[in-house]
């Protein structure tokens, strides 16, 4: 078992190991709350429940910008595809931040995957 601030800590990297991703191509935004997640699950409830929620947040993400991706042939995926990017960031770090603070957050626009 965790303490509470390690508890806080280690849910906050879960969604904090996906910005790392984003430096690579495709998958490494998943992998990062994947590994965290899959470390640290069976010590902290939160860790468990914030982890799966970074790992369904960022298989969405994927999702969408592969629908975007044949919209770069009308152009509109020019403008798609830069927007999920800031949305992920923006959402990312809103996650972690709640999370250091112990507050278990819900992405909007997830699809619920991982159980």
């Amino acid at each position: 078992m965790m303490s509470p601030q390690d508890e806080r800590m280690w849910a906050a990297l879960c969604h904090l190991a996906a910005l790392a991703g984003l430096t690579a191509a495709g998958l490494m935004g998943i992998l990062g709350p994947l590994i965290v997640w899959m470390l640290k699950k069976d010590q902290s409830p939160l860790v468990d429940d914030q982890g799966k929620e970074a790992v369904n947040f960022q298989l969405s993400m994927l999702i969408y910008g592969l629908i975007c991706v044949p919209t770069l042939c009308l152009g509109i995926g020019f403008i798609l595809l830069p927007s999920l990017v800031v949305l992920n960031v923006v959402l990312t770090i809103v996650a972690a931040v709640q999370a250091n603070q112990g507050v278990a957050y819900r992405y909007p626009l997830t699809l619920r995957l991982v159980q």
